[in-house]
């Protein structure tokens, strides 16, 4: 069945455009000229948010962050810390981490589910604001950025307290 949806989907389109009275194939064309223009005003804040993430990864400026944590956070597993932190800049970062958790700790193991239910609980909030509201003129966030960081620790703390009630 799921097969069918994509045809069913434009085979309606279609109708509907003849129905309409629609040029379809104009439209079509209209539609891709301004996803070419949209992409067009997007990658200079992709680049510029990919070439600040990788120069954050490279300098390894994570690792103080980790070493002052340690004391605090004693009954989380250090592992997941860094997805924690590297979560709302680069979600390639953090699914390399938890590629790297699977392969010592296994998908099962309660670092893996705490790393996966993380992975789906938080957002790239600081790629996502750089490059939408970059692509759109946007300089002045106001609150979008601390509502972000604050629903992503939130994310955070909700996937420690689930998977430690279920799965610990």
């Amino acid at each position: 069945m799921s097969h069918f949806v994509i045809p069913i989907v434009v085979l309606i389109i279609i109708l509907y455009g003849i129905y309409k009275k629609r040029n379809i194939y104009e439209d079509f064309l209209d539609g891709a000229k301004e996803g070419m223009q949209l992409i067009y005003s997007i990658i200079p804040a992709i680049l510029a948010m990919t070439f600040a993430i990788n120069i954050f990864l490279k300098s390894n400026v994570i690792s103080v962050p980790l070493l002052l944590l340690k004391p605090i956070l004693k009954g989380i597993p250090m592992e997941v810390i860094p997805m924690c932190l590297l979560r709302p800049i680069s979600g390639t970062a953090t699914l390399a981490i938890l590629n790297n958790i699977y392969s010592l700790y296994g998908p099962d193991s309660f670092i893996g589910r705490l790393s996966s239910t993380i992975q789906g609980c938080t957002d790239t909030t600081i790629y996502v604001l750089a490059l939408y509201f970059g692509s759109i003129k946007v300089f002045k966030t106001r609150y979008a950025l601390y509502v972000g960081l604050f629903a992503d620790l939130i994310g955070i703390i909700v996937s420690i307290i689930i998977v430690s009630i279920f799965f610990s």
